[in-house]
């Protein structure tokens, strides 16, 4: 069955959704894929410039899962996150946060 944005509930394959939705964005690049797209639209040829080493592949792998998953559209800007893809990226912020926090606690322990 598929929601209104599309997105096969199989997806969930019987999981908890937190389990789901943390497979997907363990997967390689795909949270480099999300983090370029938080200010806007890109192509093909710019998300890949801006992710670095990712193979187009790969690219085009994890475009099509995060596609399927409801969190990415093209359009004729290129990629760009949906609405429950800019809600999943804003969820970040905290984290986000954290791990400059973090970042400075490793740092001042390392001298």
């Amino acid at each position: 069955m598929r929601d209104s944005q599309g997105v096969d509930s199989s997806m969930l394959k019987g999981r908890r959704p937190i389990m789901a939705l943390l497979d997907l964005l363990g997967q390689k690049w795909a949270l480099r894929i999300l983090w370029e797209l938080r200010d806007g639209a890109l192509s093909s040829r710019a998300l890949r410039s801006a992710s670095g080493d990712i193979s187009p592949t790969v690219l085009q792998s994890r475009i099509n899962e995060l596609r399927e998953a409801g969190i990415l559209e093209s359009g004729d800007s290129g990629y760009s996150l949906t609405p429950l893809g800019i809600e999943l990226s804003e969820s970040f912020a905290p984290l986000y946060r954290f791990a400059g926090k973090w970042a400075d606690h490793l740092e001042r322990k390392s001298r």
